[in-house]
C-alpha cells in the first residue's frame, strides 16, 4: 500500500512531463511552419526576409554547437550580438526602432522575441515597427500551456498571432484581463 502513493506522484510527474512534451513538439512545429511561411512569401514579393531575434538566441549551448533555433533569413536583427554572431548580415538593433526604410522586405519572422519586451506599449511599437519594414510578418513564441513559458522571468508578455491580427496581454495579475489586439492587412 505504501507504493500506491509514489506511484500516483510518478504518474503525475509522466503526465506532465508527456503534456510538456507535446506543447514543446508543438511550438516548434508552429515556429517552423511561420518560419517557412515568412520565407515563402518574402520569395513571393522578390524581396529579402527579415529575421527579428537571432536564431541563437541568449542560449550559450545554440551558439556552442551551432544549432539555430530557426533559419537566417537575408538580414538579422538582435539587441544582443551574441544572438546574431556569425550571421553573414547582422544588424545590432532592437525591434521597436527597426533601421530600414517602409516596405524594404517581404516578410519578417520574428521567434520568441517579442514577449521579452517590458510592456504590451513596447510590443506594440515593435508591431508597428515589423509592419512598417515588412509587407508580412510572422510570430512565434510560447504557449500559454507551456510550463516554461510561465516559470521564465524574462517573459513579460503573452503573444499570438491568428490570421492578420496579434494579440497580446502583459503578463502579471492585474493585468492579465486586459487582452489588447493589433490587426495589419497584410495579403
Amino acid at each position: 500500500m505504501p507504493y500506491i502513493g509514489w506511484f500516483i506522484v510518478l504518474a503525475i510527474f509522466l503526465g506532465i512531463f508527456t503534456w510538456q512534451f507535446y506543447v514543446w513538439r508543438g511550438e516548434v512545429r508552429s515556429k517552423n511552419e511561420k518560419y517557412q511561411a515568412a520565407l515563402a512569401y518574402a520569395k513571393s514579393k522578390n524581396k529579402p526576409l527579415l529575421i527579428a531575434g537571432g536564431p541563437y538566441g541568449n542560449q550559450l549551448i545554440r551558439r556552442l554547437l551551432k544549432i539555430p533555433a530557426h533559419g537566417n533569413g537575408d538580414i538579422c536583427l538582435d539587441i544582443d550580438r551574441n544572438a546574431i554572431e556569425g550571421h553573414p548580415n547582422p544588424v545590432i538593433a532592437s525591434v521597436t526602432n527597426i533601421p530600414f526604410s517602409d516596405k524594404t522586405f517581404g516578410a519578417a519572422f520574428a521567434s520568441h522575441l517579442l514577449e521579452h519586451l517590458p510592456t504590451t506599449g513596447d510590443a506594440r511599437q515593435a508591431l508597428t515597427e515589423l509592419n512598417r519594414t515588412a509587407e508580412a510578418f510572422f510570430i512565434a513564441s510560447p504557449s500559454r500551456q507551456s510550463i516554461s513559458g510561465w516559470l521564465h522571468p524574462g517573459h513579460h508578455i503573452w503573444i499570438w498571432q491568428n490570421g492578420k491580427t496579434t494579440y497580446f496581454i502583459q503578463r502579471g495579475k492585474a493585468n492579465m484581463k486586459r487582452q489588447e489586439e493589433y490587426t495589419v492587412g497584410n495579403d
